[in-house]
């Protein structure tokens, strides 16, 4: 795990430094300082620094202060370190205190008399030990989730040194944000990349805080574009997810936050197989788009059979031959049939909270329901019917969901 501004202020040396704002969010992970020597630091941040301010070379009137806090916020830094005492910054005012505290950027007071080569020595050093150590544990977790070691018994001691509990049984949940092709879209990719990389390192910041509070926790890993967390098996992860889904989504917007979710493993040695499994879940939830943005691998039932069918044209047929005859290329709405039919199986047949779900009347619903018997040929009442329905109208959401995503 990174280390974060808690931890920096929990260093022997700087028990001096006091955080003033901010207190929420000190899990913040802190890749490095900077010392601030300009009016303004947007043009001199990439996100997760401990910024220092002095005003040794450079006044620092409230104005200025004001302005540091909004834009360190906006560029997503660590933490903002103003230092105080006669000659130059003789207090911090309230007016920035406050501001810090409402956009939740971690603000700390650091007197003169700390000298900062001692400060910047001390956190540099810290620094570089967890650096080497969060790449040990990066590499031992790439391994397993690659399948990629030597031996177990290996791995068991290299984890066991850099105080990694694998043992016994755990679940993985992997996350991917959505929505990349709108943020790099609609603005210049420079300014896109600035705000992918704000967000993909406050998304991992708040994993990393949650992660921590766990009864076993495990560093959240990243793989490319997926965020990996290791889960123990006392954790249900659809709760626990879901209670963080609202402030991950926060967190990320514009972007979307998906969850997948595997099975139980029994040891780190099948982390692979969950990966896979997670993997899988995850594509799911992105073409489904549930409300909570996650998608459990053990709960995918019929998706799992139908994603082992090699011939994906096998599934195509079965759909068309199901679902074609309520397609009205004709009208305004060619799919209204098919959302109408599926809205009653959501509800399990019930055609009252079919008409609600669909914001129609009554009488509309059932004119609707009689053009699907009579166009398919089937009664509604056929269970058969229902259940092939059933199947080939979670596949058409799916495909439809992505259809619409690329459009």
């Amino acid at each position: 795990m990174s280390l974060t501004v808690e931890e920096i202020l929990q260093l022997p040396g700087l028990e001096e430094m006091a955080l003033r704002a901010g207190k929420a969010q000190r899990q913040r992970s802190v890749r490095w300082p900077y010392v601030a020597e300009n009016d303004g630091i947007a043009d001199w941040v990439m996100g997760g620094e401990l910024v220092f301010v002095t005003g040794i070379n450079l006044a620092r009137s409230e104005a200025n202060l004001l302005r540091l806090v909004r834009e360190g916020h906006a560029c997503g830094i660590a933490g903002l370190v103003i230092l105080t005492g006669d000659a130059f910054i003789q207090r911090i005012p309230a007016s920035v205190v406050a501001l810090a505290e409402q956009c939740g950027l971690p603000l700390i007071e650091q007197p003169y008399l700390l000298k900062m080569v001692i400060v910047t020595h001390l956190i540099g050093t810290a620094l570089v030990q967890m650096a080497q150590g969060q790449r040990s544990r990066d590499d031992i977790l790439g391994q397993l989730l690659n399948g990629d070691y030597p031996s177990l018994a290996i791995i068991g001691q290299r984890a066991a040194a850099q105080q990694l509990d694998l043992q016994g049984p755990r679940r993985l949940a992997v996350l991917r944000l959505g929505g990349l092709d709108a943020l790099f879209t609609h603005q210049p990719t420079e300014d896109a990349e600035r705000q992918l990389q704000h967000i993909r390192q406050a998304l991992q910041d708040h994993l990393q805080a949650w992660s921590r509070a766990l009864a076993t926790p495990l560093p959240v890993t990243v793989q490319g574009d997926l965020f990996v967390l290791l889960l123990a098996a006392d954790e249900d992860p659809r709760l626990g997810l879901a209670r963080q889904y609202p402030a991950l989504q926060h967190l990320s917007a514009p972007l979307t936050v998906f969850i997948g979710v595997s099975s139980l493993v029994q040891d780190c040695g099948q982390y692979r197989q969950a990966l896979g499994e997670a993997r899988q879940a995850l594509d799911v939830a992105e073409s489904l788009l549930p409300a909570s943005g996650l998608c459990d691998y053990s709960e995918l039932g019929v998706l799992r059979l139908l994603q082992a069918i090699p011939d994906k044209q096998v599934i195509d047929d079965f759909i068309r031959q199901t679902l074609g005859s309520l397609l009205e290329a004709g009208r305004k709405h060619p799919n209204t049939l098919l959302h109408t039919l599926d809205a009653l199986l959501m509800e399990n047949g019930n055609a009252l909270k079919a008409a609600q779900r669909l914001n129609i009347h009554r009488n509309t619903l059932n004119q609707r329901l009689q053009r699907i018997e009579q166009q398919s040929g089937h009664s509604l009442d056929d269970p058969l019917f229902r259940m092939n329905a059933s199947v080939a109208l979670l596949v058409w959401r799916m495909t439809d969901a992505q259809l619409q995503e690329h459009t």
